[in-house]
């Protein structure tokens, strides 16, 4: 029997892979018989909603609530920049599927999460933003440590509030909480005046919403499913096109039934990483701008390319009107607002995607091995990921390979941004979902220390490295001082390269070699000195016979511990298609170079040396 159109609150967190939040009567209204300061209402709200941790800096506006985060049993990380905070909290939300919450006091303090607010926007990521304000009074007057935070996020929030009366303060909190959970995840935001926080209030709990359903409520699939399958099922070189929704939406388990069932290859987007196994045999790592080069020509010869959980966006539909121009087009997205909005789809299901996904697999017809599948393999053994070895200087991607092999593809690796971000993405296979985290729409250098810390905090039991690079480590480095104070067992590695790698890869390649403004060489410090003058063991290597003891150093060492691999200036990320451009214009590593040893991976098959 089909459900009926409206699932269910209490139901809405179950379908996205979300530990179920403690929800009550929808219109339960709770009273204290006397009064309760409205700052401890928010916090006993976080509570009750499975909050334990949160990340923030304290300041003026903000202290009636931190002086009630004294006795909460809501665990505080006091990081260094307010910035920190918001990629904590992220980086937590993305290892665990939980609300990441972050805290920052009012002016420069509520400034400087907005970064971090626009990338969990772009890669719709569960945070919950708390600001301090100044008094409501001083609202609008330029008084001191002001700003409009309320109107600086509408444009990058699902929800947000400026809390103007105590008794909303129970409501407002657990507005924001479900509509950060629910349907496409994303960031809200709760703007909290310093007098209101000091009021007290009689209303404990109150989840008599002003919200409209269609906020928080899951509708049934809009769509033809039978259409879908019958495409599917007609379709001789199908092609399933994964991206982060498929994470968000705990999809994962039948991504890999529907690839098995049809014998079907998989390709993912940098944010779908680990939502299928890189490991195994129908994968075919990651597509689009940097993707495998097997990815992006199984891309253009399908004859039917199913997105799920994917948007179509400019690093992977690099030329919209081009992308699978071939074949026919499918899309299953959860949000109507991505359904064709840059690549035209023949078919679409509106709907969350293990909801879809139940429904589509009984209708798919059972396929033992199609010479579809031949012919993928063929293209990674035409096609493998190549770099020359050299006697004398470490390769960051044979580097990143042999971390992948260690490790087995088991650790939760989160990167910065750059080349190394794309270096990782190639070489290191991730096999499992959640344990690739890295900043995909926005694109923040800085992203990946505070992220690392926030991961480890929401899974202190497994293995958390960060890859990062020279450029990105300096733009959040004072967290250091966060890892080390909490003990954050985070296992950096950093590759030192004297540049900002990808500029100056697009410097050489498109401007004639002018590396303006690109080169750090001269002034980059001594990053082995200043993770040791934060308590932080730390070592360089420079030699390839040294990867080896490297990585033993970075397993060897409890607590934070910082790994600096010099790596050449020149090394370029490959393949490459350049924006806007075709994927007939994907240029690949010249195998033509006499230098050095020429080396050939495949991550999702096997590793061979030429």
């Amino acid at each position: 029997m089909a459900k009926s159109n409206k699932v269910k609150e209490q139901e809405v967190l179950q379908g996205a892979g979300f530990e179920k939040l403690v929800r009550r009567n929808p219109q339960a209204i709770k009273k204290s018989e006397t009064p309760v300061p409205s700052a401890k209402v928010m916090l006993e709200n976080l509570l009750l909603n499975g909050v334990n941790i949160c990340w923030g800096y304290p300041g003026g506006a903000i202290l009636p609530l931190y002086d009630h985060m004294y006795s909460s049993k809501i665990k505080h990380i006091l990081v260094r920049h307010e910035q920190g905070a918001a990629f904590a909290a992220e980086g937590f939300a993305r290892a665990t599927g939980k609300l990441g919450v972050a805290i920052a006091t009012s002016g420069p303090g509520a400034t400087n999460l907005i970064t971090g607010i626009a990338n969990a926007n772009m890669d719709s990521i569960p945070v919950l933003y708390i600001t301090g304000q100044v008094a409501t009074r001083d609202i609008g007057t330029d008084a001191f440590q002001e700003a409009d935070t309320y109107g600086m996020s509408i444009p990058i929030t699902k929800y947000n509030a400026l809390i103007k009366n105590p008794d909303d303060v129970s409501r407002i909190t657990n507005e924001a909480i479900l509509v950060a959970m629910s349907r496409r995840p994303g960031p809200v935001l709760i703007d909290f005046p310093k007098d209101i926080q000091a009021k007290s209030t009689n209303i404990e709990y109150n989840q008599n919403y002003h919200l409209e359903p269609f906020h928080f409520e899951l509708n049934d699939p809009a769509g033809d499913i039978n259409q879908l399958a019958d495409a599917f099922n007609r379709a001789s070189r199908p092609l399933l096109y994964v991206g982060g929704g498929a994470i968000a939406s705990d999809a994962s388990k039948k991504i890999i039934e529907l690839a098995e069932k049809a014998s079907v290859p998989v390709v993912m987007t940098l944010m779908g990483l680990g939502a299928f196994p890189g490991q195994h045999e129908l994968s075919l790592g990651m597509v689009g701008m940097h993707g495998t080069a097997y990815a992006n020509k199984a891309v253009m010869e399908c004859d039917f390319i199913i997105s799920l959980g994917a948007r179509f966006d400019d690093r992977v539909a690099t030329d919209p009107n081009e992308f699978a121009s071939q074949s026919m087009r499918a899309q299953i997205d959860i949000d109507s607002a991505e359904i064709e909005k840059r690549v035209h789809v023949d078919i679409h299901i509106q709907g969350d995607l293990n909801r879809v996904l139940n429904e589509l697999i009984p209708k798919v017809n059972f396929v033992k091995k199609r010479p579809w599948i031949e012919r993928t393999n063929e293209l990674k053994k035409q096609n493998p990921l190549m770099f020359n070895r050299e006697e004398n200087v470490i390769k960051p991607q044979y580097f990143i390979h042999r971390l992948s092999e260690r490790t087995k593809g088991n650790a939760i690796v989160v990167t910065d941004v750059g080349q190394h971000q794309m270096w990782a993405a190639q070489f290191y296979t991730v096999n499992k979902p959640r344990n690739w985290i890295t900043s995909g729409g926005l694109g923040c250098m800085g992203f990946g220390l505070p992220a690392a810390i926030g991961a480890k905090f929401g899974r202190p039991d497994e293995d958390v490295v960060l890859i990062t690079g020279d450029g990105s480590i300096q733009m959040n480095i004072q967290e250091l001082a966060t890892a080390r104070m909490y003990n954050v067992g985070v296992k950096i590695v950093l590759f030192h390269n004297g540049f900002l790698g990808m500029v100056r890869q697009w410097q050489e390649l498109f401007y004639e070699e002018r590396y303006s403004s690109s080169t750090l060489t001269d002034m980059n410090p001594d990053f082995v000195k200043l993770a040791q003058s934060y308590g932080i063991e730390a070592k360089k290597i420079s030699k390839p016979e040294e990867i080896e003891a490297g990585i033993d150093f970075l397993w060897s060492t409890k607590g934070p511990v910082l790994l600096e691999v010099m790596i050449p200036e020149q090394e370029k990320v490959y393949p490459m298609i350049p924006a806007g451009h075709k994927y007939e214009g994907m240029i690949q590593f010249d195998t033509t170079s006499e230098k050095g040893e020429l080396f050939s991976i495949i991550p999702h098959q096997e590793a061979a040396k030429k």
